[in-house]
């Protein structure tokens, strides 16, 4: 190499560093102008207490959550009930959310991040808007979501995480923030459907005394004579399977919906009557039918009855027993109503609920009878007599 083609070079180097340098400034001058600076919060003057309505809306879900009178309510579901715990980890999350990253990316290239506001015509790369309002009704944020950022992490045996794990998630602030930045947080709880913000909180009914199951010549019904004794038919031939029936019992205890509907009616040609008596003097008369697409089943329930006021002594209770027990009932006395009155509120709505968790009691009678013994079955479980699964006795708890 020459001298002349020396200081060509140096020239060269020169003019790609300087406009290196001026595309560095004028990133940081964007940056600045923007407020969408490194380990800065996204909206540093909110407060959680001053959102009274929080909006939702994807390219195919909307959600409105309202506050009013220290609850809150899901608007869509007919004011059902919000989950608070849901609402208050959004708002927390909100409140602290700093930046960690900042992209200049022009509006064209948004959709590759799920960054485009949805409601606008389109619905392919459209991100999750979210919304903030005070109770004047005035928006305080307004913000964007889009595809969640991945941090790679070797030591993660799970398969999910081949490609990373969820560190951080892609907004914008239209307003506020003009560059694309990723925030501290994945923001998993941001969903515009409104089954996701439903109190989960639902009826209980334990302590069953009696459960009857269909109506007509279909129907079966069990009963038991102490919260402990062994289930039995309440009529009608055949020798009750004991797990059948525990089964039976315990989804009952268990259940738990996916949705609430405002529209649909429990009804049909394939409508079942389910009615659960408990020692409590409470009685759960249920509706269960299936969707008119789906695998799920339309479910609502009337809760009737009063626990009694005064507790009633077992056979061959002392005295001393009688006198201690009866006080502990004050207190389950007014769990009991507090949880009774509640309940009878939700039984006004009408509810989405998987198939698998009603199953176990919407078998026929003779999958509740035990099955005749084929030959060459063995001779029942180990301390267990013929027709029982292995280790269950008669009227022992599963």
């Amino acid at each position: 190499m020459n001298r002349k083609q020396f200081l060509m070079m140096l020239v060269a180097v020169a003019v790609l560093g300087g406009a290196g340098l001026a595309m560095f400034w004028k990133d940081l001058s964007g940056y600045q102008e923007s407020g969408a600076k490194i380990g800065a919060k996204v909206l540093p003057n909110l407060k959680a207490a001053d959102a009274t309505e929080i909006r939702l809306k994807d390219d195919k879900n909307e959600v409105t959550l309202v506050s009013k009178g220290g609850s809150w309510s899901v608007k869509e579901r007919g004011g059902y009930p919000a989950d608070v715990g849901e609402i208050s980890e959004l708002m927390a999350k909100l409140v602290e959310a700093k930046i960690v990253q900042s992209e200049s990316v022009g509006e064209s290239l948004y959709p590759r991040l799920n960054l485009g506001e949805p409601g606008k015509g389109k619905t392919e790369g459209t991100g999750t808007l979210l919304e903030l309002k005070d109770k004047s009704g005035k928006p305080i944020a307004n913000l964007i979501f889009g595809k969640v950022s991945l941090k790679k992490d070797p030591g993660n045996p799970l398969p999910n995480a081949v490609d990373g794990v969820p560190a951080g998630r892609y907004m914008i602030a239209p307003g506020k923030i003009q560059s694309v930045v990723v925030v501290s947080d994945p923001f998993a709880n941001v969903d515009a459907k409104a089954g996701k913000w439903l109190a989960k909180n639902f009826f209980k009914a334990d302590r069953i005394r009696t459960l009857t199951v269909g109506e007509g010549a279909a129907q079966w019904k069990i009963t038991r004579e102490l919260e402990y004794s062994q289930w039995k038919f309440a009529a009608g031939a055949g020798q009750l399977d004991p797990s059948a029936a525990v089964g039976a019992v315990n989804a009952l205890g268990q259940l738990a919906f996916s949705d609430v509907s405002t529209e649909a009616k429990v009804e049909g040609d394939k409508l079942t009557t389910i009615i659960a008596e408990t020692f409590d003097n409470l009685t759960y008369t249920i509706k269960v039918a299936k969707q008119k697409s789906g695998d799920d089943y339309l479910f609502n329930f009337v809760l009737s009855g009063e626990p009694p006021k005064t507790r009633v002594p077992e056979k061959d209770e002392k005295p001393d027993e009688i006198e201690r027990r009866a006080k502990e009932y004050v207190d389950t006395l007014k769990r009991l109503e507090a949880r009774s009155q509640f309940e009878k509120i939700l039984g006004q709505w009408v509810y989405v609920m998987p198939a698998k968790l009603l199953e176990p009691m919407l078998k026929d009678r003779a999958q509740m009878v035990v099955q005749p013994r084929k030959p060459g079955d063995d001779k029942g479980g180990p301390g267990g007599p013929p027709g029982f699964p292995p280790g269950m006795m008669p009227g022992m708890p599963r």
